[in-house]
């Protein structure tokens, strides 16, 4: 097997592989990256109460039944109208 010289040579080599494989080494590749000298952090686990009136606006007042019921009149709407036929 020839030597790895450059990145190029890398990525030709990763063309050989099943896209199953190609999937798993991007993986490996992108979880092995850190930045030079930072440590990795564990992941951070939230609970949903640090979540609570973090929302802007459209979302603040409205009842979210009335909020769901509305986008869908709205897009029901819209589709009738894109369908009916141009004069």
């Amino acid at each position: 097997m020839a030597a790895i010289t450059s990145w190029e040579d890398l990525a030709m080599l990763a063309t050989r592989l099943d896209p199953s494989d190609q999937l798993r080494l991007v993986e490996r590749i992108v979880h092995g990256l850190t930045t030079p000298g930072e440590p990795t952090s564990p992941r951070v686990s939230r609970s949903w109460g640090e979540f609570r009136d973090r929302a802007a606006h459209p979302l603040c007042g409205e009842d979210a039944q009335d909020w769901v019921s509305r986008g869908r009149r709205e897009s029901d709407e819209g589709r009738h109208a894109a369908m009916e036929p141009t004069p």
